[in-house]
């Protein structure tokens, strides 16, 4: 068997799923991600499978795939966005991925944004390095109207962490587990229009879909009234990008992300020019603990998908 592995974070990663990949006795070779269709069109039918992290997976690649080697696609995380997955069914291409691996570590980057805006400690790390002494004014987390978009896995962690920090919890959701919402004493909002209304605070934590896709647009910052700080660790289209650049241009808007649309992110991408802009590399799930988890369970869906 052939094996072509892309995603960075395993690879760089040392841990038990080094030992588990290298236990199968597959011939692996290893791309740094992601990768684009024009890379993998040449190569992917030499492959009996991979383990990828955001890569191309277009119809196209999965077509040239099918007619040589190529038999599973391992997603090393959760979202599967970028696999056309229609295709994958036609062309008989078994795919999986790591659900329930990296929420508790997704969440925890998502507060970690908060509190780091709230406290200007992005400004305020810069202005000491440069050997300035200037005092910011922050807020407070105490008090905030906090709004979750999505109540998965990732979303409950996230309501865990913030509701000993004393804020009014607020949600929206397709379907909601009512007795979690109970014990955390959430309110419903009715549309993600209501909840941005609502909350300063707006957590997005659902997947990228034909329905989410622009899920904050032009309607709904246009409707804002206070300023509204978005944290997006989720992916970056949820969030309609010109409506973004216009909302952050007149302050109605601060966002915080750690998924771009591109990526890695462009040299002169215009959300760098904004101070009220946070910006990481898509580490949300990049810890050790969450690296192991989800490197193991991919290379176990490998195994387990070439034994049927």
């Amino acid at each position: 068997m052939k094996i072509l592995l892309t995603t960075t974070s395993f690879q760089d990663t040392p841990g038990h799923h080094h030992k588990l990949l290298e236990s199968t006795g597959f011939e692996i070779d290893t791309i740094r991600g992601p990768v684009k269709e024009d890379v993998l069109l040449p190569i992917i039918d030499k492959y009996d499978g991979v383990i990828c992290g955001d890569d191309e997976y277009s119809r196209k690649v999965i077509e040239k795939g099918k007619n040589g080697k190529l038999k599973v696609i391992s997603k090393y995380g959760i979202g599967l966005d970028k696999i056309d997955l229609d295709a994958t069914k036609e062309f008989e291409i078994s795919v999986f991925n790591t659900p329930g691996v990296n929420h508790i570590t997704v969440a925890e980057h998502a507060l970690a944004l908060i509190l780091t805006y709230l406290k200007n400690i992005h400004l305020e790390y810069n202005y000491t390095r440069e050997g300035k002494w200037k005092r910011l004014i922050g807020h407070e987390l105490y008090g905030k109207k906090v709004g979750v978009l999505g109540l998965g896995r990732i979303g409950k962690e996230l309501v865990k962490r913030l509701s000993v920090f004393g804020v009014e919890l607020f949600a929206y959701d397709i379907a909601y587990d009512d007795e979690f919402i109970n014990e955390n004493s959430i309110e419903k909002a009715n549309s993600i229009e209501d909840l941005t209304l609502k909350v300063d605070i707006l957590s997005i934590h659902m997947p990228l879909t034909e329905l989410t896709k622009h899920s904050i647009n032009k309607n709904v910052i246009s409707k804002i009234k206070n300023p509204l700080i978005i944290v997006n660790t989720s992916r970056a289209l949820i969030v309609e990008p010109k409506s973004l650049l216009n909302g952050l241009e007149i302050g109605k808007l601060a966002y915080l992300t750690d998924v771009m649309e591109e990526e890695p992110m462009p040299e002169n991408h215009p959300l760098k020019n904004f101070d009220n802009v946070i910006i990481t590399p898509h580490i949300g799930s990049r810890t050790y603990e969450s690296v192991v988890r989800q490197g193991c369970m991919s290379v176990e869906n490998l195994i387990g998908a070439f034994k049927v």
